[in-house]
């Protein structure tokens, strides 16, 4: 199984990047920067992205939670036989947060777009998270 992990530091208290990443339906839109074109929910804990890229990827939400400032959802379909991805907020000196984003996958044929997606991903999260 592949794992991707990413770490960023963002300009912003943990309360306040945890109302956007812990917003299963509409985080991803205000954290993406571009990187994604559309967020939306099509069922109660299924929402559907479409990437820049044109990929198109459904994930289930699998447990959010706000104490721990943890939101863990599963990227499902047919091109995909094992996920579970994570993202945590962690409250940092300053005043600042430090994201941990982890995908685990199956199978290991996804690291790549994975790692390529991650790292064109988190500057783009690190600026807009800060933002708000």
């Amino acid at each position: 199984m592949a794992t991707v992990v990413r770490e960023i530091v963002v300009e912003a208290s943990p309360e306040a990047v945890w109302a956007i990443v812990g917003d299963f339906a509409d985080g991803p839109m205000r954290m993406s920067g571009g990187a994604l074109t559309e967020s939306r929910m099509v069922g109660p804990d299924v929402r559907e992205l479409t990437f820049a890229d044109g990929t198109v990827a459904q994930e289930r939400l699998v447990g959010r939670d706000a104490h721990a400032r943890r939101l863990a959802y599963a990227w499902i379909g047919d091109e995909v036989s094992h996920d579970n991805t994570s993202m945590q907020v962690f409250a940092e000196a300053g005043g600042r947060s430090r994201v941990v984003w982890t995908h685990d996958t199956l199978p290991d044929e996804l690291t790549d777009w994975l790692a390529t997606t991650m790292d064109r991903t988190t500057p783009l999260l690190q600026r807009h998270l800060a933002a708000g």
